[in-house]
């Protein structure tokens, strides 16, 4: 799965981000929280936005109910390793993916879908490159998340085949992949959980 993955994405995370991580893990859990809580509210966004559509909002309903738990389970090692809850702004990342978003249907439920599993797929990829570096607790944890990530990323893909046009879904993928590619390797001033290589101050 994480072999797919990478060769969906066509890079992988830099290792100037990965050392950053494992300097800053205190926001590295907060970022990922909030990430977690994010993805829950996507998937009831989409929801809520094609409500017509039976096997979207099944598995919508089912993706969002597993990153809620997700949510609380990084709540739970934050609270443990004495990582208190504060504000932080988002990163560049899902908004910038979000700007490739066309505006008009049936383009922009395809790139939502898409955009969705590229943030899946990212997310995966970086528990991957992150567990074998991390103590054992947060190693098995962010392991084990590997599966769950890894669906939502086929489950987004599928949906997208479901309803949309192959081929278009195809020239979509090449067009906002380079996208997905620099966010994730460009300097970045800020760390978060997608951010990219690390420049200057981490905060």
């Amino acid at each position: 799965m994480l072999a797919d993955i990478i060769d969906f994405l066509g890079s992988e995370t830099p290792r100037a981000w990965i050392d950053a991580a494992l300097t800053h893990q205190d926001l590295l859990l907060l970022d990922h929280k909030n990430c977690e809580y994010k993805a829950a509210s996507n998937a009831l966004n989409v929801m809520a936005k094609y409500n017509t559509h039976e096997a979207l909002m099944n598995a919508m309903s089912r993706l969002a109910r597993e990153e809620l738990v997700h949510h609380e389970q990084v709540m739970k090692l934050m609270k443990k390793r004495g990582v208190e809850l504060r504000p932080l702004t988002p990163s560049r990342y899902a908004m910038g993916l979000r700007r490739m978003v066309r505006r008009s249907e049936p383009g922009m439920m395809t790139d939502i879908l898409i955009v969705s599993a590229f943030i899946e797929a990212r997310s995966c990829e970086r528990f991957g490159a992150l567990w074998p570096h991390l103590d054992a607790e947060l190693g098995k944890f962010y392991k084990g998340l590997l599966d769950s990530e890894g669906r939502h990323f086929t489950n987004y893909l599928k949906l997208a085949h479901l309803y949309g046009d192959a081929d278009d879904i195809a020239r979509r993928i090449e067009a906002i992949r380079p996208v997905e590619q620099a966010l994730i390797s460009d300097p970045d001033p800020e760390f978060r959980f997608h951010s990219g290589t690390p420049a200057l101050a981490v905060t």
